[in-house]
């Protein structure tokens, strides 16, 4: 797709800074930048160019700026580009978009720039996606995922898949057009076979998603249990830091507080809770109700036994009813415990700690890390990391089972070629071979300006 508009934005985050740069993308963009500018040597593809910047009224040199001029189709949208990088001073970065504006350009919309990249062909929807999963990364794990799928890993792996399907289409289709030309009807049994090997990397891939999600959105882990249990202690433990305040008193923690780490290159957001037990106490007791809402919409419960006390009733609760979660138990102070951190009734594994010598935390960090790369495919060159991805995925392999059930009925090749069309679309829906503007209008809106 061609447009025959020029946009521009400030590409740098807001603020001050060393530089900033604010570009131009479309047929307009060495045009609408040069008056602005005073080049010692003309824009030319591919090279960096020293630059005054001038006030238009006065003519007065405002900065100094290096212009560097990307031609088309060799530029990140496959259009003529133009990034002006002057010092970064919001005042100066605002006249130098206000001028482009004033000479034609038009402000970009959130992810215009990756959009028109998307629509010239130069990325594919998945593509476009890592881009945005890059720049929101906060580990270098999710990082490195990101920039595989910006250079084409899941869009390959589909590809191949979809290779296969196309295959099996062009056969069927070719059985029905030219079966007056002696071409054999593919025999069931070869297509359910053929079905089966589009099947089974589709699958392989759909499974992707349950570690793809928690790289890129992160997973959170409730810290939970009896007042005085050392829950907040543990916290500190985790984050390496005196985040959460502990004193002797029962009940101190009486509102959330929640601190990122990262664990194997995964977000991780810890919870620490109120202590759960009955109170009158008015505060406190709002305090534990958010402690049972974190627990209910946590990823993984963390339960912190006393090792000194009896197994308590709520123990128990927590321990028959933490909603079916990833449950890690932790029996805390054991260096009180006489060498005996185990808990008469407690039937399931746990973990002894301390968390005032810091014994056991290796391990408690151990098995949450466990825990978080339990469902790791082997290879994370291609992850389906997003619920779109994965709808897709779902509705592709869904209609190949219709297909597979279409064949066993006997039905004409006609009807099953239906469904294979079906799960071809869903497969061109992922990469965005055949997207409607509501999802990608979803998709870019989520941009920052400017990228």
């Amino acid at each position: 797709m061609i447009h025959d508009d020029t946009i521009v934005a400030i590409s740098t985050p807001p603020g001050r800074g060393g530089i900033g740069i604010v570009r131009l993308s479309g047929p307009g963009a060495r045009s609408i930048a040069e008056p602005v500018l005073r080049l010692r040597n003309p824009l030319a593809a591919g090279h960096a160019r020293f630059a005054a910047v001038i006030e238009a009224e006065t003519g007065d040199v405002l900065d100094e700026a290096v212009v560097t001029f990307f031609e088309a189709p060799n530029s990140y949208t496959s259009e003529d580009v133009v990034e002006i990088a002057p010092h970064g001073s919001p005042v100066l970065l605002d006249y130098l978009l206000r001028e482009a504006i004033a000479h034609g350009a038009r402000l970009a919309e959130p992810g215009e720039f990756t959009q028109r990249a998307f629509l010239s062909g130069r990325l594919d929807l998945t593509q476009a996606e890592a881009v945005h999963d890059l720049i929101e990364s906060t580990t270098l794990h999710q990082a490195r995922i990101a920039a595989q799928q910006m250079r084409g890993s899941l869009s390959r792996r589909v590809a191949l898949i979809k290779e296969k399907l196309v295959a099996l289409i062009a056969a069927l289709e070719a059985g029905i057009d030219f079966a007056e030309d002696d071409i054999d009807l593919l025999p069931n049994g070869q297509i359910t076979a053929q079905i089966d090997t589009v099947v089974t990397p589709l699958q392989e891939l759909a499974e992707t998603f349950a570690y793809g999600r928690i790289v890129r959105d992160g997973l959170t882990l409730a810290i939970v249990g009896r007042p005085n249990a050392g829950k907040s202690s543990i916290f500190n433990r985790l984050v390496q830091r005196d985040r959460a305040i502990v004193t002797a008193t029962p009940g101190t923690t009486r509102d959330l507080v929640t601190e990122r780490v990262s664990l194997e290159g995964i977000p991780v957001e810890l919870v620490d809770t109120a202590g759960l037990r009955h109170t009158n106490d008015e505060a406190e007791s709002i305090g534990i109700a958010k402690s049972r809402e974190a627990m209910a919409e946590a990823d993984i419960v963390l339960l912190v036994l006393d090792a000194t006390a009896p197994l308590h009733a709520e123990d128990e609760a927590t321990l028959a009813e933490h909603g079916g979660r990833p449950l890690i138990v932790a029996i805390n102070k054991c260096d009180l415990s006489n060498g005996s951190p185990r808990k008469d009734g407690l039937t399931r594994a746990a973990i002894a700690t301390s968390a005032l010598t810091g014994e056991g935390i290796v391990d408690l960090r151990a098995a949450m890390v466990a825990l978080i790369t339990k469902s790791s495919p082997a290879s994370e060159s291609a992850l389906v990391t997003n619920v779109r991805q994965q709808q897709a995925v779902n509705e592709a392999l869904h209609a190949l089972a219709q297909a597979r059930q279409a064949v066993a009925a006997e039905m004409p090749h006609e009807m099953v070629l239906l469904d294979l069309y079906e799960s071809l679309r869903a497969l061109d829906s992922l990469t965005g071979a055949t997207a409607t503007d509501d999802i990608l209008n979803l998709i870019f809106s989520r941009f920052c300006i400017g990228k």
